[in-house]
């Protein structure tokens, strides 16, 4: 059904815009310019255009030719405060911002996506929503606003995908059920009694409190989660004293924890703040417990994942076609999912003959701009195979 020379067309406007926006990035719930960027390229392919959603959020709505169901695809257009570290002719212009990640080349395939349902409007069975969401990469992201501000209203399914380097150019891979974490994040003070480090019996030293806190979290996935359950608690800083003599009287720890099960997820938090204040009181010091829950899982419906092995192989060839594993790396398109059926995709864009080898989030991180056509058809498969009703 889909019309591969006009796609092979868009090759050259999709690298064109990822690579402007590449030079041009903005981190979350900065994304002024690249939502005014997004929404002309819109308007110059004759669509309404619904811009400030949940923040810089940008909507664009294509009725069919012929009636039918809502589909939303959403592309995410945030960058990283990262320092692009590469060498390349559109490395970015913006000290300390960089797409790391990929969702320049989202936001490119979900343009050229528009342009060809527009192009195409009269074999549209029903409704598509193009969201292009703003800042995935920071919690509390924005998808909820978006969600909030009614850009699911009446809406079927959503689907999302990510250009993915762990996975080689020319795979794809999803999976029914969980497949990206929950994210939460603590930040851990220990507070003691300072003094002079030659006296430490007069002080209550909140730097051995805090060391003897991230050993004791250790223990937490090994001992107190079921071992079938994947999580993750990782203390990523500690930070605390001011001089090599001077016992510090503050001691701060800061980390991450990943899941997959909501119940998993409960329990890790409630062993983090059981140790943290057992902790403190065994050495004598105070303690204050911040955790802020992130993120919940994605969790692909399955027969919209069942969708997804049915097309992809028409595009990327049956060996080609795999099924994902969990991975712990988080994505607010859970929200979406919570809200109403979709899939969310990995497209392979990672060639070491073209150096996109680096992981995401690197300082030298890019992909194979190759693999946008493969995530565009992949859009546009999915889209027409649920509104011709096609399983």
């Amino acid at each position: 059904m889909i019309e591969e020379t006009y796609l092979e067309g868009l090759v050259p406007q999709m690298v064109e815009w990822r690579r402007y926006l590449h030079m041009h990035p903005e981190v979350s719930f900065k994304e002024q310019k690249t939502a005014a960027f997004v929404a002309s390229r819109l308007r110059e392919m004759n669509y309404e255009v619904t811009t400030d959603i949940g923040g810089h959020g940008v909507l664009a709505v294509l009725q069919g030719g012929q009636p039918g169901k809502t589909v939303v695809l959403r592309a995410d257009m945030d960058a990283l405060p990262i320092r692009d570290e590469k060498s390349c002719d559109y490395k970015s212009t913006v000290d300390g911002a960089m797409h790391a990640c990929g969702h320049d080349g989202h936001t490119s395939i979900l343009l050229a996506a528009a342009a060809y349902f527009k192009e195409h409007q009269e074999q549209v069975r029903g409704e598509i929503r193009f969201l292009f969401q703003p800042a995935e990469e920071v919690c509390p992201g924005g998808a909820r606003g978006m969600i909030e501000a009614g850009v699911l209203d009446g809406a079927d399914v959503i689907y999302g995908l990510h250009l993915w380097t762990p996975l080689a150019f020319g795979f794809a891979s999803s999976t029914a059920g969980p497949v990206m974490a929950a994210t939460d994040e603590f930040f851990i003070d220990m507070i003691g009694k300072g003094g002079h480090g030659g006296m430490p019996h007069i002080t209550v030293d909140a730097v051995v409190a805090a060391s003897a806190l991230v050993m004791q979290l250790q223990s937490v996935v090994s001992r107190s989660v079921d071992p079938l359950q994947p999580a993750v608690v990782t203390v990523g800083t500690i930070q605390g004293g001011s001089a090599q003599n001077v016992v510090s009287d503050r001691c701060r720890i800061t980390g991450t924890v990943r899941t997959f099960d909501e119940d998993t997820r409960a329990l890790i938090r409630d062993r983090i703040e059981t140790i943290t204040r057992a902790t403190a009181e065994a050495y004598g010091t105070q303690c204050s417990i911040q955790y802020n829950t992130g993120y919940p899982a994605v969790v692909n419906d399955a027969t919209e994942a069942e969708r997804f092995f049915r097309t992809a192989p028409r595009i990327f060839g049956e060996d080609h076609v795999l099924l994902s594993p969990k991975i712990m790396p988080a994505e607010d398109f859970a929200y979406y999912l919570r809200e109403i059926p979709g899939c969310f995709m990995f497209v392979g864009a990672g060639n070491a003959q073209k150096d996109a080898v680096y992981p995401h989030h690197h300082p030298k991180f890019d992909f194979d701009e190759d693999a946008m056509l493969y995530g565009l058809k992949l859009m546009i498969e999915m889209t027409y195979s649920y509104q011709n009703d096609v399983l």
